[in-house]
């Protein structure tokens, strides 16, 4: 049997149809499977425990961190941040980094200097009164710090510095005798050994737990920020606030190492610079808030004031022992960091 012209060519014309059908089906179903690889890229997402309150500033950069980190991996890494000890207990946030209970987390990295005399290097009272100083000492201390970390399973990511760190009482102070026999608030080595050299008694309390702790008398007396102090009312359980200006600790944003190898190019790339812009904004946020802070306690009460030439003596030559106490604890690379420090 043989078509005519004109059948032949409506034959023709349908397989022709036919074949674009199927290759347009081809294509819808691989632009659904490269769609559907895409959603499952998009779909992981990084718990991120950090001891301290929502309201507090480092949370607060924590949370622009995290939306900066979605836009610029193109969503393929959501961070949920997990603020006030709520998913882990602050002590308990950098052992559940190092062990993959969390990929990342944000943690004062002197509150573990026990582990590693190097991570206690930005408490040491009166090596560093500024911020400047402080990203000067950091500046040194990084690769030393980060190697130390990295034998932890750990990547560090960026720090941010809290304002200069205070002396908080319940009464007058006029130099290190009245503080004997006080009960003294320690969150790390350096506040505890304070403690020691003023005569007092140390208590290990997190900041979630420190407005208890003053309620309740566990603690009379402490050393931190006006940050703390803002954040934890602390003008409803003490007086004064003696601005001494003795060290300006760091928090770190630490990342576990397998799941930062687990990571592309573009999502790691996308972590590393929110985290310098992190870094950066953290810090011009810590030096406005400084002022804001003792203006803030000031205005609920306490007597905000600079310690009296006795006191800050007392505290000064503390903080010459405990210097020399650490270059010997922590050896040539504590020794290399300071020599290079204070060349600068």
């Amino acid at each position: 049997m043989v078509l005519d012209g004109a059948a032949g060519c409506l034959l023709g014309s349908a397989q022709r149809t036919e074949k674009g059908r199927a290759e347009l089906k081809a294509t819808i179903i691989a632009a659904s499977a490269l769609m559907a690889t895409a959603a499952g890229a998009q779909a992981e997402t990084w718990d991120l425990p950090t001891a301290y309150p929502a309201s507090n500033y480092h949370v607060e950069n924590l949370t622009e961190f995290a939306s900066c980190v979605a836009e610029r991996s193109g969503g393929a890494l959501e961070i949920e941040i997990h603020p006030n000890g709520a998913l882990f207990a602050g002590n308990d946030i950098k052992r559940a980094v190092q062990t993959g209970q969390a990929p990342i987390g944000e943690r004062l990295l002197s509150a573990h200097e026990n582990e590693n005399k190097l991570f206690g290097v930005d408490a040491i009272p009166f090596l560093v009164t500024s911020f400047d100083e402080s990203d000067r000492l950091w500046e040194v201390a990084r690769d030393k710090l980060a190697a130390a970390l990295d034998e932890q399973n750990l990547v560090h990511l960026y720090s941010v510095p809290w304002p200069p760190q205070g002396l908080f009482t319940k009464k007058p102070i006029n130099s290190a005798a009245d503080l004997e026999g006080l009960k003294f608030r320690a969150y790390n080595a350096a506040t505890s050994r304070i403690a020691e050299l003023a005569g007092m008694v140390p208590v290990q309390i997190e900041q979630a737990e420190l407005a208890q702790a003053l309620a309740t008398g566990v603690a009379e007396a402490f050393i931190t920020s006006g940050a703390t102090g803002v954040d934890s009312k602390v003008w409803e359980q003490v007086d004064h606030f003696y601005d001494a200006q003795a060290w300006i600790p760091r928090n770190s944003v630490l990342v576990n190492k397998d799941a930062w190898s687990g990571l592309d190019e573009g999502t790691r790339t996308a972590l590393t610079d929110c985290g310098s812009e992190a870094r950066e904004r953290g810090t011009e946020r810590a030096k406005v808030l400084t002022s804001e802070y003792l203006r803030t306690m000031a205005d609920n009460g306490m007597t905000v004031a600079p310690p009296g030439d006795a006191l800050k003596a007392d505290l000064e030559g503390f903080g010459q022992t405990m210097t020399d106490e650490w270059i010997a604890a922590a050896g040539e690379d504590g020794q290399a960091i300071i020599d290079a420090y204070r060349k600068q």
